[in-house]
Order: structure tokens, then sequence, then C-alpha cells
């Protein structure tokens, strides 16, 4: 289960986050590729799920997520991930609810790649409020592979790894008074997977 605070900034507020004394620490610089799939009847975005390729430094990992709640930017949802051999998509491997492999597995080989979502990500665990949480800046681009089509990545993550889930929005709220001054951080339910499937969709005929 996958709990976290989804957070939008603005470009101009990075400089700022980034010198907060909570984030003094070194970051973890990380490249992420990721390839979302679906059938061409978009059973995934049906069931509210999502299928993601993503090559992490020289790793590729598979990875599931169902269908979650999402409420002023706090998610929870199910999730698998695993490292994976590209286009294998081995849910009966990866999956431990055998109804849900069995799903995936039938529909494997009419699931095509719809949209990528390539960014860098600035991450660090901190300790706050008796809690541990991963906190990612991600900064890139969602793209549909053979169109123009392109709109920008820019938020905040926090993740809870352990703790109290108050603590994300303590930490939050923390985040936002820098020592240059107080920064938006605005909530945001829409994933990365839920705006590619919308750019995805302006590429759609008719």
């Amino acid at each position: 289960m996958e709990t976290e605070l989804k957070l939008s900034l603005r470009q101009q507020d990075v400089p700022a986050l980034l010198a907060h004394p909570l984030l003094a620490a070194p970051a973890d610089l990380q490249r992420l590729l990721n390839t979302y799939f679906d059938t061409p009847a978009l059973d995934l975005k049906q069931r509210r799920m999502a299928v993601r390729e993503r090559l992490a430094g020289e790793q590729w990992l598979l990875t599931v997520k169902t269908a979650g709640k999402s409420e002023n930017g706090l998610s929870r949802r199910q999730e698998w991930e695993a490292p994976t051999t590209p286009g294998a998509l081995d849910f009966a491997a990866l999956v431990d609810d055998a109804e849900l492999a069995a799903s995936l597995m039938a529909l494997r080989a009419e699931l095509k790649p719809l949209f990528r979502t390539d960014f860098e990500r600035h991450s660090w665990v901190l300790k706050h409020d008796s809690a541990s949480i991963e906190v990612a800046l991600d900064q890139g681009h969602i793209t549909v592979p053979g169109t123009a089509l392109s709109e920008g990545i820019l938020e905040l993550e926090l993740e809870m790894l352990s703790g109290p889930e108050v603590a994300l929005h303590a930490l939050a709220d923390a985040l936002r008074h820098t020592p240059s001054g107080a920064i938006a951080l605005t909530p945001s339910d829409a994933s990365k997977a839920q705006r590619g499937l919308a750019l995805f969709a302006q590429s759609a005929p008719g």
C-alpha cells in the first residue's frame, strides 16, 4: 500500500525549496524514464489501474498500481513493483493477487505504449514528527510518442515510509516556510498517469 501527498509548485519557487534547511543533506539524483501501457480500448483506464515500465539508472522495473483514493493531494493505493525485462510484462510473477494477475495476463497481448513520463528526481528521506518520509522533487515532461504533445512535470511528492499519516501534512507545512519566505505547495490529485492519459486523449482521432 502506497500513501503519498502530491504537491504542485511554481518553477520560480524551486530555488527557495532547495535551500530549505530540512533539505540540507545531499539529495539522491535519479533520471527516471517511464512508459505507460494500456489496451486500444483503454481497459486499464476503465479499471483505474496503471501499468508502467521504468528505467531507473540501469535497472528496469515493472509497476502495477490499482485504483486508489486521492483527496486534497493525499492518495492511497495498492502498488506492486519489481525488476523486469523490457517488454516482458510478467504480471503473474509480480502481482500476488491471483485474480488480478490473471486478468492482467489476459490483457497482456493487447497492451501497447501510450505515453511517457521522463523526469529527474531529487529525493531525500527525512524523519519528521515520529515518521520516516521520502521527499521527491520531480522535474521533466509527459510526452505522447509520435506526436508533438508535451506537458511539463514539476511536483513534490511526500511518501510515507513509516509513521502517522498526519506527519505528511506537517512536513508539507514545514517545507512551505523557507528562509526566503513562504512558497506555495498546492495539493494535487492528478497523478502522472492521469495527466498522461489526458494528454494521450488529445492525440486520439475525433
